[in-house]
């Protein structure tokens, strides 16, 4: 299971509910799938996708969707507390693990050393699963989608991309901002 694998099963399951793509590949591989009003693309900030997703399942009450990184979280694992704390959150909260900084090099996440799985659930997420296969993502995706209490899916890439990285975001930060309110305020009645 690679980051494209992940992030096209993502996409092909949802149609208005709101994702938020983590920084780097995340957001470029999410956005060459399809570009969608409801898809919310961090171009900076590293470690806020997650924060920004707690947000956005509070304000909208919708299930909303995070597509994380391993490195994302390791900058910024208090999230984790944040989203725990609030037991009717409807948020789903992906973890896509590679053990790498792929985006700016490849350089090492110690992932490996840190039990992503047991600090969500000491934290107070509602459920907690490890997926290392498309098929089991599938199911724990599935499920996920319809959470009102916070849900973590740890996703182990076993395999490297298998495209190049398609071409970063040009579309400003205040662009995506704007369209992504637009439609929450379409969805949200």
């Amino acid at each position: 299971m690679n980051k494209n694998e992940v992030i096209g099963a993502v996409i092909r399951a949802t149609r208005n509910e709101p994702i938020i793509f983590t920084t780097g590949f995340s957001c470029r591989i999410g956005r060459s799938i399809a570009d969608r009003a409801n898809h919310f693309y961090m171009t900076g900030s590293m470690g806020l996708a997650a924060d920004i997703g707690i947000g956005v399942a509070l304000h909208s009450r919708l299930p909303v969707v995070v597509v994380d990184g391993d490195g994302s979280l390791a900058m910024n694992p208090s999230c984790l507390l944040t989203a725990g704390a609030l037991p009717d959150l409807p948020l789903l909260h992906l973890l896509l693990d590679d053990r790498s900084y792929e985006s700016t090099g490849g350089q090492n996440v110690p992932s490996g050393h840190v039990d992503f799985c047991a600090l969500a659930q000491a934290a107070g997420y509602s459920k907690v699963e490890y997926v290392d296969n498309v098929g089991d993502f599938g199911e724990a995706f599935t499920s996920g989608l319809t959470c009102s209490a916070p849900v973590f899916v740890q996703c182990a890439l076993t395999s490297p991309r298998t495209t190049t990285p398609p071409p970063r975001i040009e579309m400003g930060l205040d662009e995506v901002r704007r369209r992504f309110s637009g439609h929450l305020r379409q969805v949200v009645r």
